[in-house]
């Protein structure tokens, strides 16, 4: 069974969450162009001045993501 990965960008400040937001937007469009199978893309909002954006995919697709994208951190999806 292949773990799921959750890949996450961090943002702080004032905006954080209006940039986790349009992050998704490039997010979906790399998804897209690269043909990538996912299995989520989104935003969070930690407070008023922290937003996360992620995306999660399976464990043998983390490594050209990452590479390509480099998130700021990852867990287990």
């Amino acid at each position: 069974m292949n773990r799921k990965l959750k890949l996450i960008w961090d943002f702080k400040g004032s905006v954080s969450l209006k940039t986790a937001q349009h992050h998704c937007v490039h997010l979906k469009e790399y998804a897209a162009i690269e043909k990538l199978h996912f299995y989520e893309i989104n935003h969070v909002e930690i407070s008023d001045m922290h937003s996360i954006a992620f995306i999660t995919v399976d464990e043998v697709d983390m490594k050209p993501v990452r590479d390509a994208l480099k998130p700021h951190r990852g867990e287990l999806g």
